[in-house]
């Protein structure tokens, strides 16, 4: 059913008729002092706010420094088609979001139809909560064989570590290699924990960051969070061969890129560091992003790049890079 048409221009734009009076007796006055309206309009200052709060409120009316400044119709006017437009595009880009979320919807309902495929079966593996991750690991590693390859987001609370160390130590004296990547902030989060295991002879390989941790054992075991992320529980603990062996190339790229960690003096951290920074603002990453990579302030990331600028005699960043590139740090 179409709307009845306006009676004016302030009541299409949702004005009571009430503060449109009010409006039309302080449009000729704009810019006055606001005791000066009051009194043209015998009223006290307090009443003409009250008044004029409807006006405020839509943007129609401002008070600066005592004084009333009220929009014109048209300014009004165009105000409102701004803010519409604004409000429509915000409205449909919202509605494009949402619309490309609807597949997800339906995709986890979709099954292939009876005739076509054959020999269905079931996926090697399950999702569990509880019992003892410990146990579960120290079963797995100790039945399986093959590498052990970790994405470690973060490290393992006492006793749980000491537990795993014994584990990955006993694994290596069998043969065994143990090969983790971590993201770059272990240098400072876990020192002590780097140390102990590259110690026992893990080889150990620092990126920026990592997504979720995972564990894959040999050929024939994948363990992760289910979702992907740093939680314990749930877990999908997968034998599935192709997924194993999708993950391990995952896995495996992600090892080619990665920077080597060993048993490090103070001024060997410090050149790896200094090799992280220069690879993230080569890479575009601003200050904040390094400074949630490194596990570090904003303030101690700025720091470190004005060190390092100083140390290559460089007045800008892409100067500090050209150098950098030029004394082989890149």
């Amino acid at each position: 059913m179409p709307l009845p048409p306006p009676e004016s221009v302030l009541s299409a734009l949702g004005v009571p008729r009430p503060a449109e009076r009010c409006y039309q007796s302080v449009l000729s006055q704009s810019g006055r002092e606001l005791v000066s309206i009051a009194a043209t309009l015998l009223q006290t200052e307090q009443e003409l706010l009250v008044d004029l709060q409807p006006l405020i409120d839509r943007g129609l009316v401002e008070l600066r420094d005592s004084r009333v400044f009220v929009v014109t119709p048209a300014e009004a006017v165009l105000q409102a088609v701004e803010e519409t437009s604004r409000a429509a595009a915000a409205a449909h880009r919202r509605l494009e979001a949402i619309s490309g979320a609807i597949p997800h919807l339906t995709a986890t309902n979709v099954r292939p139809h009876p005739g076509e495929v054959v020999d269905h079966g079931a996926v090697d593996g399950e999702i569990s909560s509880g019992g003892n991750p410990v146990q579960l690991l120290t079963s797995l590693i100790r039945e399986s064989s093959g590498d052990l390859l970790w994405f470690r987001a973060e490290h393992f609370e006492a006793p749980r570590e000491d537990a795993m160390l014994h584990l990955i130590g006993e694994a290596m004296a069998k043969g065994r290699r143990s090969r983790a990547i971590y993201p770059v902030r272990a240098v400072t989060d876990m020192p002590d924990t780097l140390s102990r295991r590259a110690a026992a002879g893990e080889e150990i390989r620092l990126v920026p960051d990592l997504p979720t941790r995972m564990l894959i054992i040999g050929t024939t075991h994948v363990i992760l969070p289910e979702p992907l992320g740093f939680m314990d529980e749930p877990r999908s603990l997968v034998r599935q061969t192709g997924w194993v062996q999708a993950l391990t190339l995952w896995f495996e790229s992600v090892w080619d890129q990665a920077m080597p960690y060993a048993q490090q003096s103070r001024h060997e951290v410090r050149a790896d560091m200094r090799t992280f920074l220069l690879q993230q603002l080569a890479s575009g990453a601003q200050d904040e992003q390094i400074a949630r990579r490194l596990g570090v302030s904003l303030r101690t990331v700025r720091r470190r790049v004005a060190d390092m600028m100083s140390e290559l005699g460089a007045e800008s960043r892409f100067q500090a890079g050209v150098e950098a590139a030029r004394r082989g740090w890149l």
